[in-house]
């Protein structure tokens, strides 16, 4: 059954390619034309160029965007609009598994536009550490929020708070998470607030790589998983 999903979502992916890659590539692109081309080179952030400094951020947040705000929709709509989801709830799946897979799912969709992305940094010249800490992390990114997205969809009763609730919590954090500048540049207690969410761990990760960041961001990640995922479960048993 868990196959049987992935195999579903790989449908609608594939008919779909041309438009998911667009749109996954329009703001990245900006913000990469803006900052990248707009500051570049012409001044660093601790020994390096603002280009390389930005582009984990960048790719960070629109696995964050695109976990959260994809998957929120599609269960939202298909609860509320389609009705499709009731047909799943009674269906002989069960529900661990069909939260994992759609999750699963919508995480792959995530890393395919976040290597768009890493395409792209070459355009830009940005430096990238690819590496099995920097994919691990990143993976872990796509989970939780792709988990977060989930459980929206399945709390939210109308497709427009959707929208409100990405306004109020997802597109704050992509800027005060250390995405355009450092978190040091925050007053102390504001820098501890933002340095404990999601999205700074892995910008922070990313960005500096297993040598300077360590497993904290690794841990961080896990045991927001951890928390999120079960709660996801419990509350689409609960839809049923």
């Amino acid at each position: 059954m868990f196959g049987a999903i992935l195999w579903r979502e790989w449908i609608g992916f594939k008919n779909k390619w041309l438009s998911i890659s667009l749109s996954a590539l329009v703001s990245p692109l900006l913000y990469l034309v803006a900052f990248g081309w707009g500051l570049g080179d012409s001044f660093s952030i601790n020994n390096t160029p603002y280009g390389s400094f930005i582009m984990p951020g960048i790719i960070a947040m629109n696995a964050m965007t695109n976990g959260f705000s994809v998957i929120a929709n599609d269960i939202n709509m298909s609860r509320i609009y389609q009705k499709t989801f009731e047909a799943v709830m009674t269906s002989p799946v069960k529900m661990p598994v069909y939260v994992i897979a759609r999750i699963s799912a919508h995480v792959l969709r995530c890393l395919y536009a976040a290597f768009l992305i890493v395409l792209l940094s070459f355009a830009f010249r940005a430096h990238i550490g690819l590496d099995w800490y920097f994919i691990t992390v990143l993976v872990l990114n796509c989970y939780v929020f792709s988990a977060i997205g989930f459980i929206a969809g399945i709390l939210i009763d109308s497709h427009g708070d959707i929208a409100k609730v990405s306004s109020f919590a997802v597109t704050p954090m992509a800027f005060l998470c250390g995405t355009f500048f450092p978190l040091e540049k925050f007053p102390p207690g504001l820098k501890t607030f933002f340095s404990i969410l999601p999205l700074s761990q892995t910008v922070n990760a990313l960005r500096n790589g297993f040598a300077l960041a360590g497993w904290l961001p690794l841990l961080a990640l896990a045991v927001y998983l951890a928390a999120l995922l079960p709660l996801a479960i419990r509350l689409c048993a609960k839809a049923e």
